[in-house]
C-alpha cells in the first residue's frame, strides 16, 4: 500500500523514499523476517543532516552565504505479529 501511494505521488522526494522503502523490505526479506507483501512501515523518520556552507559572489566585493541542507531518512518495516494481524 505504501509503495502504491509513493508511486502515484507527484513529488520528487517520493521516488527517493520509494527506493529506500524497497531497500528496507529487501533487507527484511534477506533476514527472513516475513513475507514482503504483509510487511508494514513501523517507523519513518527524517532527521537533519550536515549543512554544506558555500558562498556566492555579490557586487562590490561582497559575498552571500548559501546553505545546502541535507537530511537522513530512516524507515523501519515490520512483519505482522499475532496482535497486529487482526
Amino acid at each position: 500500500m505504501a509503495l502504491a501511494m509513493l508511486r502515484h505521488t507527484p513529488k520528487h522526494a517520493a521516488r527517493v523514499i520509494e527506493k529506500l522503502l524497497r531497500s528496507a523490505v529487501a533487507n527484511a526479506e534477506q533476514k527472513e523476517l516475513g513475507d514482503s507483501d504483509e510487511m508494514w512501515v513501523s517507523q519513518a523518520v527524517v532527521n537533519c543532516g550536515p549543512i554544506y556552507k558555500r558562498f556566492r559572489a555579490r557586487s562590490m566585493g561582497r559575498a552571500n552565504s548559501i546553505q545546502k541542507r541535507t537530511s537522513h531518512i530512516t524507515i523501519a518495516v515490520a512483519a505482522p505479529t499475532a496482535a497486529h494481524s487482526s
